[in-house]
């Protein structure tokens, strides 16, 4: 079964440069700061960071030192079971009750679970339809 909570994202854009992940996760790292998810990707020439961290906070302060600044969002947090079918119980569930999921990405490897974060148009509805 899968369960879900609302969690804040840390988001970015810096320009797109050879080594600019090994940058931040670097500056993260020196600041013990887990990226327990994450998504980055290039386009037109600029970098767009998703993270969830373990200390928002830390992982601020660290990106600062980069110049980098840094916003925080809402977005809700999945914890599913690792097996076929699971994300699209989940998504069919968001949508059958009217909600927009306006991204996602997520993770899985060999374990029992994989991680998915969600930003929709009514996150607090989403989490309680996902943990019905």
């Amino acid at each position: 079964m899968a369960k879900a909570k609302k969690v804040k994202q840390l988001s970015f854009e810096t320009k797109d440069k050879i080594g600019m992940l090994s940058a931040v996760t670097a500056a993260i790292a020196a600041a013990k700061v887990d990226i327990t998810a994450t998504c980055a990707y290039g386009m037109d020439r600029d970098a767009y960071f998703m993270l969830i961290t373990s200390s928002n906070a830390k992982a601020k302060k660290a990106l600062g030192k980069l110049g980098i600044p840094v916003e925080e969002e809402d977005v809700v947090l999945v914890e599913l079971p690792n097996r076929p079918g699971a994300l699209q119980q989940v998504a069919k569930k968001i949508a059958d009750s009217g909600i927009n999921i306006q991204y996602m990405y997520a993770t899985a490897a060999s374990g029992k679970t994989s991680t998915g974060v969600l930003a929709t148009d009514n996150d607090a509805k989403a989490v309680k339809v996902i943990n019905k």
